[in-house]
């Protein structure tokens, strides 16, 4: 089969919902050409009719949820991804989405278990061992977050500079923490105490 240009695909679409407007998969076709021509306004609209025409759509939920996340909707992106994980909680992408919600409404709570879940579907969703990882960092869980991490450079996930200086900065205070703690417990003095004469 040919490729199909933007624009002929987009008439295609747009037909075929002229033709049978009470056809969902006509709607959720069209919502895919307006997703990929970066329509997504246009998109969301014709997602939200092939699912009020078939709620049991499952990929019309997720793409719902993905728009409304990239529009930076993200209670709405959580309400389309529940849907769809009542249907069918067993796709990794479900889970990663509201975990994406739940980073930009900072929720590092329902981030970890998003994530959680999504590992626990495909072990080497390197993105997922990445939030995960974020997500315990800020619930000061460093272990959680170094395992996750470790895990998530393993298999090729690539972290911002931000991620990689906090978790520098904790693993510092961390260890600051442990040494004050193994001196006090010794009974020595702390190396930056002033000795007395």
């Amino acid at each position: 089969m040919e490729h199909e240009s933007q624009r002929h695909r987009m008439e295609r679409c747009l037909k075929d919902v002229e033709d049978n407007p009470d056809k969902a998969a006509a709607h959720y076709n069209l919502a895919l050409a307006y997703t990929v021509s970066g329509r997504v306004k246009q998109a969301e609209e014709a997602y939200l009719k092939a699912v009020e025409l078939d709620p049991t759509m499952v990929q019309a939920w997720i793409n719902l949820g993905g728009v409304r996340l990239m529009r930076w909707e993200f209670q709405g992106c959580l309400e389309a991804t529940r849907e769809a994980a009542k249907l069918r909680d067993d796709l990794p992408i479900v889970h990663y989405n509201m975990g994406q919600a739940y980073l930009y409404l900072n929720d590092p709570q329902n981030l970890v278990r998003c994530n959680e879940r999504v590992i626990e579907l495909d072990r080497e969703h390197g993105a997922a061992h990445y939030y995960t990882a974020v997500g315990y960092l800020a619930l000061d869980n460093l272990g959680a977050a170094e395992r996750h991490f470790g895990r998530a450079i393993e298999l090729g996930h690539r972290p911002t500079q931000e991620f990689v200086k906090a978790m520098e900065k904790a693993q510092l205070k961390k260890q600051k923490e442990r040494n004050v703690t193994l001196i006090e417990i010794s009974g020595a003095e702390a190396p930056d105490k002033p000795k007395e004469d």
